[in-house]
């Protein structure tokens, strides 16, 4: 199976482009460009530029975008200086350079609208959840004293009697 900077430059001439002209239309510098066209992957200090400026250049080409992805990331594994996710800091590998690393290799196509749905549900269970609440709430709990008042006498001894009339 060809390489990832031998299916590049292969479909790059096949479209009669420069790299001037892909450096163009892509934003990528020409150096760069160069560089994957050559699989020199040295010339970057991370495999997230790496990756991002491969996925650019394969869209622009309208090649299999995944398919790229998935050979560049087994070239990646077997270089020295990407087999490893950077660090992030000066000390050891912890568990945000981990995270970091494996952030950089989500598919935000697919991610971001389960995300997105998964958000929508929980807004609306917690919409249902609030509405259920203010449906079973008491509608004169809210008066103060003096307004309301209930009792548990019988309906017909809730009336007071007036002072100023003797009781029978």
């Amino acid at each position: 199976m060809p390489t990832v900077a031998e299916q590049l430059r292969q479909a790059r001439e096949a479209q009669n482009l420069t790299v001037y002209q892909v450096a163009e239309i892509t934003k990528i510098k020409t150096d760069h460009v160069r560089a994957l066209d050559d699989g020199n992957y040295d010339s970057f200090c991370a495999p997230v530029y790496i990756r991002g400026f491969v996925r650019t250049y394969a869209k622009v080409l309208k090649l299999d975008v995944p398919q790229i992805m998935a050979v560049l990331n087994q070239e990646l594994a077997g270089t020295e200086k990407f087999r490893e996710p950077p660090r992030l800091t000066g000390g050891s590998h912890g568990f945000l350079d981990s995270l970091m690393f494996q952030l950089s290799r989500v598919d935000l196509r697919i991610v971001g609208p389960v995300v997105g749905v998964l958000l929508l549900l929980l807004a609306g269970a917690w919409g249902l959840r609030a509405y259920q609440t203010y449906q079973s709430q008491d509608p004169l709990s809210s008066l103060g004293s003096g307004q309301h008042r209930t009792t548990n006498s019988l309906p017909g001894d809730t009336l007071p009697l007036p002072k100023n009339i003797p009781a029978r």
